[in-house]
């Protein structure tokens, strides 16, 4: 095979959510369109996927989630300041809004983080060797300090830091979304010295804000990897081909396949939400493993794998 120009992590985000995401992404691991998960611990079908992941031999980290249903740690699940008078987490936006007003405690950040790479490690025999945010929360200020403690003193080495080449001038993205990106890719500017200090890494580019849902197509993925061909090497990680002193752009694309969620099976804690019931889910699997990006891949010196390979 020729030297490659890109290594690319595939990772398929909220594994465990439900029974019918796990399958979807377990299909669309085998059909080689994506070579990476990442597990929800405090989701329904958190323990089949662990086992579907021991099986297929599917690279696994935690996707960390402090803003969608119940806390992992039992003693944050009543009178905490992460949950609502329901008991569950504030919500992707509620989230934000209470950290804004000074209203959490990185102490009980800390911990559920902590319980949740613990619930990890049981279910799947192994620290993850990777650790992002679900909804971006790992790189909120105050949270972002937090978060990097813990993988610094677990030995987690990877993360991801959303900023995405191209996302200014993607012609697709509505006004509120352009608006909600901004603002995380922002926060994920501000994390960049804080990881840094903490020795954790990150692939060259992240890509995946601007091809989410119905937004994948083949045509967008390949502009959103041609803007991370032309971004080039950053540093944060050390990958060469095989025999060779050129280096190689290292990047991750976050992706959501699968089928759709049945109405009260799954989610975590307060049963699916809209967008894992939509159609969007499995028009992403079918884009992911059309054999035509599997060829654009090859043509483009694009080779899938996993944090361990970069």
């Amino acid at each position: 095979m020729p030297q490659p120009r890109m290594m690319l992590v595939v990772t398929g985000d909220d594994f465990g959510y439900c029974p019918r995401r796990n399958q979807g992404i377990v299909d669309c691991f085998q059909a080689g369109g994506i070579s990476n998960v990442s597990l929800l611990v405090n989701a329904s079908a958190a323990k089949e996927a662990a086992d579907l992941a021991k099986r297929h031999n599917i690279p696994i980290g935690l996707h960390a989630n402090l803003s969608e249903g119940i806390p992992v740690c039992q003693s944050l699940q009543q009178d905490s300041t992460l949950v609502n008078q329901r008991g569950f987490f504030h919500g992707k936006m509620g989230f934000r809004q209470a950290l804004e007003r000074g209203q959490l405690s990185m102490k009980q950040v800390e911990l559920e983080l902590r319980a949740q790479v613990r619930l990890f490690r049981e279910l799947t025999g192994h620290l993850p060797h990777h650790m992002d945010g679900h909804q971006h929360v790992h790189v909120l200020p105050e949270v972002r300090e937090v978060f990097a403690q813990v993988l610094s003193d677990l030995k987690i080495p990877y993360t991801r830091v959303p900023v995405e080449p191209g996302l200014h001038t993607c012609p697709a993205l509505p006004a509120h979304l352009q608006r909600f990106y901004a603002q995380v890719e922002k926060d994920a500017l501000d994390s960049i010295p804080v990881f840094t200090r903490y020795g954790i890494r990150w692939p060259d580019v992240y890509l995946g804000l601007t091809t989410m849902g119905q937004n994948m197509s083949i045509p967008n993925l390949q502009r959103a990897l041609s803007h991370a061909l032309a971004t080039g090497p950053s540093g944060t990680t050390s990958c060469s081909a095989s025999g060779s002193s050129q280096p190689v752009v290292t990047a991750e694309l976050m992706v959501h396949p699968g089928y759709p969620s049945h109405p009260q099976e799954g989610g975590c804690g307060e049963g699916p939400d809209d967008f894992s019931q939509s159609a969007d889910r499995e028009h992403e699997l079918s884009v992911l493993t059309d054999p035509s990006l599997l060829a654009l891949y090859s043509r483009e010196g694009v080779q899938l794998c996993a944090f361990k390979d970069i």
